[in-house]
């Protein structure tokens, strides 16, 4: 794994929080909402990208085709 997956999901994490902070504190709470579901998906992807690599790697050193 590597320090820039860490650092991409750190940053996701925070701009999400901020702009989560904004939207609740303009009362938009449904916007806020679909901001932070949407940042979650977007971080779920990155991580089930990495997670598919993984189990290539596994089936490349144990020969399974």
């Amino acid at each position: 794994m590597e320090v820039d997956l860490i650092f991409k999901i750190a940053a996701i994490g925070i701009i999400v929080a901020v702009l989560n902070q904004l939207l609740k504190r303009a009362e938009r709470d449904e916007q806020a909402m679909m901001t932070t579901l949407a940042g979650l998906i977007v971080v779920l992807m990155i991580i089930v990208k990495e997670i598919g690599s993984l189990f290539d790697s596994i089936k490349d050193i144990f020969g399974f085709y």
